[in-house]
């Protein structure tokens, strides 16, 4: 595989095997990345995986020079006022974590949470600080995978949507070395980032350098919106038949904060979706 500027592929499903269900799905795309869940997204089990599927997914994955990243569950909230889901958000991630180093991910993407029960975003952060700063500290190999903040569409009590909001979760972590950013563009859309008004691209990458620093985007979740900017409704849609349209994700391909940068699609209409999401981005980033 030649080494694009990014990278292009789809989140793939792994039921059946990390490498027989998932590399087979993603060569099916053309994709030149991969992103995978290692647990049930939606719950709290840890599971061990299949030894022989992830020695084979790292092999087939190297010997493609195919970047493969690990999505955390979507119940970790390292901002909750509840003592069980704090506890197990730590363990989840731990997991998460564990199981990305055995595969070799490039990252484990997480979502940034919300502050629960009444809390101020000032005591929630201080809880991230006290729950994933340990998580961090100890990714003390070189091949351990960093982790990847994904702020969020903005609902409820977020407590990251906005780009500017990086700067005090990064402030509250010390900035570690180990953390970096994965962006989504329908959550960043939706949030309120116009990335489909006159030069909204740029401006938004340009603004997320300037609060988090150079060389922390790790990740692109390439995602049209369903609804219009700033409606805080996470509905991803395909690739130039959302609100934010086609050319943006030019201007992105353009940006140099995005060099070197992989791009994964969580978009709807299944393997056939995902295909013709996969050639479009690989068309506009060819352009």
């Amino acid at each position: 595989m030649r080494n694009p500027r990014n990278p292009v592929g789809a989140h793939v499903p792994v039921a059946g095997g990390l490498a027989t269900t998932g590399l087979g799905y993603a060569r099916d795309l053309g994709a030149e990345a991969v992103q995978v869940f290692v647990a049930n997204p939606r719950g709290w089990a840890t599971p061990s995986g299949d030894p022989a599927q992830d020695e084979l997914f790292l092999a087939e994955c190297a010997a493609a020079g195919l970047p493969a990243y690990v999505h955390a569950p979507y119940l970790i909230n390292f901002g909750s006022h509840t003592a069980a889901t704090a506890e197990r958000s730590v363990e989840s991630m731990r997991h998460s974590l564990r199981r990305g180093r055995a595969i070799g991910a490039r990252g484990v993407v997480v979502h940034t949470g919300s502050a629960t029960g009444g809390r101020d975003r000032a005591t929630a952060l201080a809880q991230v600080r006290e729950l994933l700063l340990p998580l961090l500290d100890e990714l003390t190999h070189d091949d351990d995978p960093p982790v990847l903040l994904e702020p969020t569409a903005g609902q409820g009590f977020s407590l990251c949507s906005r780009i500017w909001d990086l700067g005090p979760y990064f402030a509250a972590l010390d900035a570690h070395p180990k953390l970096g950013v994965c962006l989504d563009t329908c959550h960043v859309f939706a949030a309120g980032h116009d990335l489909a008004g006159a030069h909204g691209m740029a401006q938004t990458l340009d603004q997320l350098v300037e609060t988090v620093g150079e060389g922390r985007l790790g990740l692109i979740h390439a995602n049209d919106s369903k609804d219009v900017v700033g409606a805080h409704k996470d509905r991803h849609e395909n690739i130039g038949a959302g609100h934010i349209g086609e050319e943006p994700f030019g201007a992105l391909f353009r940006h140099p904060a995005t060099a070197g940068v992989p791009l994964v699609t969580e978009t709807p209409g299944g393997k056939g979706g995902h295909t013709d999401d996969v050639a479009r981005l690989k068309k506009l980033r060819d352009a």
